[in-house]
């Protein structure tokens, strides 16, 4: 926070110019003093993976993949990416590979980043939720971990691969990200994090505006239960047989299947900002869990076309492709973020 509140003064959580009114809270402003976090630490996994650190990580999680669950070199490196780096940066670490990946291994790369998030915005979830999740950022870490194997089995039922396929391996001499230098690592880590900062800002706005519209235009329709339709009740009534079933009891299954369906069909950041927004006692101890684990993923429709054109500009052979398995995979992130949540629900339970 130091350097936003240099370049933002109190508005980036600098002292108050001001005197607050009693029991009144510093204000909190999201996008000047939570999302900078994206920035910083997009340049410091830059330079962590120049230095070869990121990659030693990567690869070390890789091998565990490998041995334990018997995939393939490239499925193994894709999960060990996508827990530290982006929907865009993931594919980069196995970008040689696109053209000889089997239509198994394809969708097994895609389901894992859309199961998953990266660090950089597991800081910033967990930042969002360190009033409501105690430890946000250890389960966050734990869910995404959990969420690769689930990710694997979901991929593999859904798009299973052949006996023929050869299982495609990875080549130590193949360089995947590449920087000339550690100042080229900070300077690239900063721009792909400024990117993404602008992205989660326009993202966020342009979300907000369009539920806020849907919510006018349901309002015109007739009340129920003497309250106005909104888009957050409808998801709740869908989600929330879905939600009873991950473990979440039925008092509180609305309000977590508004969440879930937020998370799925608009964005997780609105989503855990809803969930952090929410009145104390609205999810007991074990139901915040099951929420927070099932959340923690980006399975969204709009990181769908974000994996599709980033796939399809790396391959263009394989856009085609990458773009019949994009909503395939949307539906297995999301199952494999829900597995991920009713395991956590069923080690907590009492």
């Amino acid at each position: 926070l130091k350097g936003s509140a240099y370049m933002f003064g109190y508005l980036g959580g600098a002292p108050l110019p001001f005197a607050l009114a009693d029991g009144a809270q510093p204000p909190l402003i999201i996008a000047f003093q939570i999302l900078p976090l994206v920035i910083v630490f997009s340049a410091l996994a830059a330079l962590l993976w120049h230095w070869g650190v990121l990659r030693w990580l990567v690869n070390g999680l890789s091998f565990l993949l490998r041995r334990s669950l018997g995939v393939s070199g490239v499925v193994g490196l894709s999960g060990g990416a996508s827990i530290f780096l982006g929907v865009v940066e993931a594919p980069l670490v196995t970008r040689a590979y696109f053209d000889r990946m089997s239509r198994a291994e394809l969708f097994q790369v895609m389901v894992l980043t859309m199961a998953t998030i990266s660090g950089a915005i597991l800081i910033l979830y967990a930042t969002t939720l360190r009033e409501t999740v105690p430890d946000a950022v250890g389960h966050m870490i734990s869910a995404s971990l959990i969420s690769l194997p689930a990710a694997l089995l979901i991929a593999r039922l859904m798009v299973p691969g052949s006996a023929d396929d050869a299982k495609t391996a990875v080549e130590k001499d193949e360089p995947g990200l590449k920087y000339e230098s550690s100042i080229d690592a900070i300077v690239k880590g900063t721009m792909d994090g400024m990117a993404l900062f602008l992205a989660v800002i326009a993202v966020i706005i342009v979300v907000f505006a369009l539920v806020a519209l849907t919510d006018q235009v349901l309002a015109l329709l007739p009340l129920i239960d003497g309250e106005a339709i909104s888009l957050k009740r409808v998801m709740g009534w869908v989600f929330a047989p879905f939600m009873w079933l991950l473990g979440v009891p039925w008092g509180e299954a609305q309000a977590a299947g508004g969440l879930m369906g937020t998370k799925a069909i608009l964005n997780e950041y609105v989503a855990y900002l809803e969930l952090a927004a929410l009145p104390d006692g609205t999810f007991g101890p074990r139901s915040l869990l099951i929420v927070t684990y099932a959340l923690c993923g980006v399975a969204n429709l709009a990181s769908v076309g974000l994996l599709v054109s980033t796939i399809g500009t790396l391959c263009p052979e394989r856009r085609a492709e990458a773009a019949g398995l994009g909503m395939k995979s949307w539906l297995a992130g999301n199952l494999a973020t829900a597995m991920t949540g009713a395991w956590i629900g069923l080690v907590s339970w009492g």
